[in-house]
């Protein structure tokens, strides 16, 4: 066999060889994702569910650590609050008195008790309370006194009558429209229902007034109040919402989770209720 025809074969056998070992699968590119990926496992606990959802960037649509949240049981105490049951009932302690919710000439609570605290009267029309707010109020009282803070009493539960003659007095000495902004009209004040009371000092020589406020007894209170159940009613700032001028002596009785949220909240009590979705009237 010559040279040439030696290539000649060679280049035959060849192109057989590999024309033989081609097919149509040798020019597709196989997938990358082919590989089926394991279940995960539906009973992760919380804190493993966490690390792999930051790890996996996981979407708000597929919302594993919302679901979770959901799913955490809170400490917090639940409060809660009814139009009809609560704050229209002139016996609930969380009873909403204003302009706009104004309480029966006839009403009167039926658990009052004598404060057996310092008081600037001795007239028992004045130093009556609830019972249970004149106990937490004792229990406040000797909180502050333990620590170098005397507190008086100096007003408590008033009946309709009583506050029909305070607001006519006030009306015949400063009219109608000064009246209305530092005294309640008949029905429409707090102290009706037992559960306020104005407290003073001998350092604004036991009066009610703003100066109150900066007093070491006045900062006490808007300080440690709400621990015992109390909120400070009218805050300085607010008359428009409560319609009174700024009053750091009434307080008002709550019970301690409410009146501990309303302070947190740095809200007056219309305000708090609004913003928990409560549909009150409010002075416009």
């Amino acid at each position: 066999m010559t040279y040439k025809q030696f290539r000649l074969f060679t280049c035959v056998l060849m192109s057989l060889f590999i024309l033989s070992g081609c097919t149509d699968n040798d020019y597709e590119t196989e997938p990358e994702d082919t590989v089926e990926e394991m279940p995960q496992e539906e009973t992760q606990d919380n804190d493993e569910a966490e690390i792999n959802d930051g790890i996996n960037n996981e979407t708000e649509e597929e919302g594993t650590h919302f679901e979770e949240d959901e799913d955490v049981e809170s400490d917090e105490p639940v409060i809660t609050i009814n139009m009809e049951e609560d704050l229209l009932d002139p016996d609930s302690i969380k009873v909403l008195v204003n302009k706009q919710y104004a309480l029966p000439e006839d009403y009167s609570p039926d658990d009052l008790v004598t404060l057996d605290l310092p008081t600037v009267f001795d007239d028992p029309n004045l130093t009556n309370m609830r019972e249970r707010a004149a106990q937490a109020l004792r229990e406040m009282f000797h909180s502050a006194k333990d620590e170098g803070i005397v507190l008086y009493a100096r007003s408590g539960y008033r009946s309709y009558q009583t506050q029909t003659q305070l607001f006519d007095r006030y009306v015949d000495r400063d009219g109608l429209e000064a009246a209305n902004r530092y005294s309640a009209r008949p029905g429409e004040s707090e102290h009706q229902t037992g559960l306020a009371i104005d407290v003073t000092s001998e350092s604004v020589n036991y009066q009610l007034t703003e100066r109150f406020g900066e007093t070491p007894e006045g900062l006490w209170v808007e300080e440690h109040a709400h621990e015992f159940g109390y909120i400070i009613r009218y805050p300085e700032g607010k008359e428009e919402i409560t319609g009174y001028q700024y009053e750091p002596w009434h307080l008002r009785y709550l019970g301690k989770e409410l009146a501990a949220d309303v302070a947190e909240s740095g809200l007056t009590y219309e305000e708090y209720l609004l913003e928990r979705r409560i549909d009150i009237e409010i002075d416009e």
